[in-house]
């Protein structure tokens, strides 16, 4: 009688297509994620906080990420097989090799052996219950950067190889070798046809970044002791078997890489006009 009122309170008496149909209809709907099987706590109310701060680190991780791998990129794409290119790629071949969760070891470790401080979490003790004040902005920044530089790690990597790689394919083509022999050179010729022609697709790439970058989110989130959307759904799969709430942190990721990947689709018909007219129908 226990396990049949508690199906019945969880909705688990209904047929599958019509429990998704409801979970669906309540989400989009109604804005409601329902609530946590194992906690029994609205899980509205466990993201409310933890998912758009998760959302924050990751996007600011995607950004500073190709903030540093353009130029590094086009430096390496122009000093093509000097000392400075090798090291550059011999440091991005690092990023792709090596991930996430051992370089935020590693920093952790660094940082106890140097500063005797972990660096975990996103406050340190004192400031974890604290109201927002300019001390606890100062202690938040002093540690955000962990988890962003961690995260963002492999997508600089792969961002800056793929700049690195577009460039030269460019730099190849006969309209660049026309532009040269009318006597463009320099920064003009790199900016006006190799870097602007490689752009699109790079701005094509931030959908894959960004879900390499969630994809490493709760690994990470759990290394680095953040109470954040990354950790919770280890806990929701690993510890309790919460699937309401595992679901609803999928279906939120799941959903935000579907915007960017869209965002980024019309950035690239707004840049191209191939794309633009292939979209329109060749008008």
């Amino acid at each position: 009688e226990d396990i049949e009122a508690e199906e019945r309170r969880l909705g688990l008496d209904r047929p599958f297509p019509v429990r998704f149909v409801t979970w669906m209809k309540n989400i989009i709907v109604d804005r409601d994620f329902g609530d946590s099987c194992i906690l029994r706590v609205s899980i509205n109310e466990l993201l409310k906080d933890r998912f758009y701060m998760s959302l924050a680190i990751c996007i600011t991780a995607l950004l500073f990420s190709y903030l540093i791998a353009i130029p590094v990129g086009i430096i390496s794409a122009t000093t093509k097989y000097a000392s400075l290119d090798n090291a550059l790629k011999f440091i991005s071949y690092l990023g792709i090799a090596l991930p996430n969760f051992l370089i935020a070891l590693c920093i952790m470790l660094f940082m106890t052996i140097y500063y005797g401080d972990t660096m975990t979490g996103l406050f340190s003790e004192e400031f974890q219950r604290a109201p927002w004040s300019a001390a606890r902005v100062r202690d938040f920044l002093s540690r955000v950067w962990l988890p962003i530089f961690v995260l963002g790690w492999n997508a600089t990597a792969f961002a800056l190889q793929t700049v690195r790689a577009l460039i030269l394919d460019e730099n190849d083509k006969l309209y660049v070798m026309a532009a040269k022999a009318r006597g463009i050179s320099g920064m003009k010729l790199l900016w006006r046809y190799p870097a602007k022609h490689s752009l699109g697709p790079v701005i094509n790439s931030l959908g894959f970044d960004l879900n390499r970058i969630f994809s490493a989110l709760p690994v990470v989130a759990l290394i680095l002791i953040l109470t954040e959307a990354g950790a919770l759904l280890i806990e929701a799969l690993a510890r309790s078997n919460d699937q309401q709430l595992a679901g609803a942190i999928i279906f939120l990721l799941t959903a935000t890489i579907i915007f960017v990947n869209f965002v980024t689709d019309v950035l690239l018909a707004i840049m191209d006009p191939r794309i633009r007219k292939g979209v329109m129908g060749g008008n």
